[in-house]
C-alpha cells in the first residue's frame, strides 16, 4: 500500500468514490445502531448526487476534502463549516468525518481532522464541535484527539431516538501552534 496521503479539496469527479465510502462506512459503522432498513436502502448513486450538489453550491466558509491514498485513490473524507446549531458556544462544526473501513486506524482520520481544523483557523473560527451517536465507537477517536465531552441530545430519526454526542475543541489555533511546534522537533 502507497503511504503517501493527500488531501485536498473536494471536486464533483470525486464525488463517486465519496459515495462509495460514505455508504461501506456507515454499513460498518452504524449496524445495529439505526435501523437495517436504513443501510439496506443507502445508494452510493443517491449519494453521489448530494455530494456534487453540496460540492457545488459549498459557500466560501465551508470545506469538504479528501483524503487520498497514492494509487488506491479516495478512501476518506470530510466536511466542515460554521457551526449549525447556535445553542453551543462553538463557533464551527464538523459536520462529516469518513474512513472506509480497512483503511481506518492509519492515521488518516486524524489528518483529516487537522486539514478540516486547518480551514476552520483560517476563515477565523477558532472552536469547533462535533456530533456523534452515543453508541458509536468512533467517539472515542473524537476524545484521543482532544475533544472535550461538552453535550448530549436525543434525535428523532428513522422513527426512533438516537443519542448524540457532542465532542468540542476550544482552540484550534492553540492546536495547529502545537502540531508545528512537533513537526519542527
Amino acid at each position: 500500500m502507497s503511504r503517501i496521503v493527500t488531501i485536498r479539496d473536494a471536486k464533483v469527479s470525486d464525488v463517486d468514490a465519496m459515495a462509495s465510502v460514505y455508504v461501506d462506512a456507515w454499513r460498518m459503522s452504524y449496524a445495529g445502531m439505526v435501523p437495517d432498513r436504513v443501510l439496506v436502502r443507502m445508494s452510493k448513486r443517491d449519494q453521489a448526487m448530494q455530494w456534487a450538489h453540496a460540492i457545488a453550491s459549498r459557500p466560501d466558509s465551508d470545506a469538504i476534502l479528501v483524503a487520498e491514498l497514492g494509487r488506491e485513490g479516495i478512501v476518506g473524507f470530510g466536511s466542515c463549516g460554521p457551526a449549525r446549531q447556535t445553542t453551543l458556544p462553538q463557533a464551527a462544526e464538523i459536520y462529516t468525518l469518513y474512513v472506509r473501513p480497512g483503511y481506518q486506524d492509519r492515521g488518516l482520520g486524524r489528518e483529516l481532522l487537522h486539514h478540516l481544523f486547518d480551514h476552520l483557523s483560517d476563515i477565523g473560527l477558532a472552536s469547533a464541535v462535533v456530533w456523534v451517536l452515543t453508541a458509536n465507537p468512533a467517539r472515542f477517536f473524537y476524545e484521543a484527539m482532544g475533544g472535550r465531552r461538552v453535550a448530549e441530545r436525543k434525535e428523532r430519526l428513522w422513527g426512533g431516538d438516537l443519542a448524540q454526542t457532542a465532542y468540542a475543541w476550544t482552540d484550534l489555533n492553540a492546536a495547529r501552534a502545537m502540531r508545528r511546534s512537533a513537526r519542527e522537533q
